[in-house]
């Protein structure tokens, strides 16, 4: 069976599964419905815990499951919890999961955790094992729209009445980071004062924790996001990333999206030829609409200027043409047109 990450709770109020399968890319989600599942497990009699990482090609799963069915009469009933690295472990992996699976029950209980499963992944052997005999947990990270409830749900349940604004301001600080989210809940358990947290409350009490990341700085640019993409090229630059790297990777999207406004029609094929996923095809539609070809190729060009700062050619900061080809992207007015017009015009420093 599938089960919902909020319905686990219920779930083992009523009973214990013997297999569990928890997948997906949130680590504090998967730690959390492990650590329920765990928990549910001691208290129904399970004393033994064996935990097996699988990292590495050296992984013995013929001795795991040798291990596993040589069991005497008087042995306390055990948990074995196997972590995943891959979604496609492989053979033996696959039928020493499969035994496994056979295996579990009364005296047995099997985790095992892992990244999520692609279509190819769900259809594998020892998926479907987990599932039938089980329960399989499929972890999805929460979209950005629905953070603001999803904090506001964890307050709640850590006892903290908060406004609107408030939580709204929290979920900007943590943007996409579950873990920073959960750890700013606690601290303010600990730190808040007492009442209603109001945003000032929050701003002093709450670190920016945003996980920022260059693809997905680009992305939100590509949408013509633009305080988004720009808080992510701030906080790049804040964590260290050199500007070398944000402009291979604004150069890498630039280039794609010139070559399909020379195309003109974009079809879901015309974006596959130029490898462009199904999932970003839409950006790059709205990105050519709002640029158009001559405006896509005015921001290689800037680039290029951009590069040349970086490589100390040109006199001007990087970070500066940077942010003013992200807000071109975005369909905005550079705010340096004279350090853009200079590299433009000239390589002399």
């Amino acid at each position: 069976m599938r089960l919902r990450p909020e319905n686990l709770a219920s779930h083992l109020e009523k009973t214990l599964a013997p297999v569990y399968l928890v997948t997906g890319d949130e680590p504090l989600l998967i730690q959390e419905s492990s650590d329920r599942i765990r928990a549910a497990a001691r208290a129904r009699g399970f004393t033994e815990r064996q935990v097996h990482d699988t990292q590495g090609r050296q992984f013995d799963w013929p001795a795991l499951a040798a291990e596993a069915g040589a069991r005497s009469l008087f042995a306390e009933r055990k948990v074995i919890e196997i972590r995943l690295h891959s979604a496609k472990p492989g053979e033996p992996a696959s039928s020493t999961l499969t035994e496994l699976c056979a295996q579990a029950g009364e005296e047995l209980l099997l985790l095992v955790t892992g990244p999520r499963l692609d279509r190819a992944a769900q259809r594998s052997a020892w998926v479907k094992a987990c599932e039938k005999t089980g329960a399989w947990i499929a972890v999805w990270p929460v979209k950005p729209a629905d953070l603001p409830d999803w904090i506001a749900a964890r307050l709640r349940g850590a006892g903290i009445s908060a406004t609107r604004p408030a939580v709204e301001l929290l979920a900007e600080r943590v943007e996409g980071n579950l873990l920073a989210a959960a750890q700013e809940v606690e601290k303010l358990r600990l730190l808040a004062p007492p009442g209603t947290l109001d945003a000032d409350a929050v701003s002093t009490a709450v670190a920016d924790s945003a996980r920022f990341n260059l693809f997905e700085m680009i992305d939100r640019a590509l949408e013509g996001d633009v305080q988004g993409a720009c808080r992510s090229l701030r906080g790049l630059r804040e964590e260290g990333v050199a500007p070398l790297r944000v402009c291979w990777a604004l150069g890498r999207d630039l280039r794609t999206l010139a070559r399909a406004c020379h195309r003109g029609a974009l079809r879901d094929e015309t974006l596959a030829q130029l490898g462009v996923w199904e999932s970003r095809r839409s950006q790059f539609r709205a990105a050519a609409a709002r640029l158009g070809t001559a405006r896509t190729e005015l921001l290689l060009r800037q680039l290029g200027a951009a590069d040349r700062a970086i490589k100390g050619v040109r006199q001007a900061d990087p970070w500066d043409d940077l942010q003013d080809i992200l807000l071109g992207l975005c369909g905005r007015s550079a705010i340096h047109p004279v350090n853009l017009r200079i590299g433009l015009d000239s390589d002399r420093p």
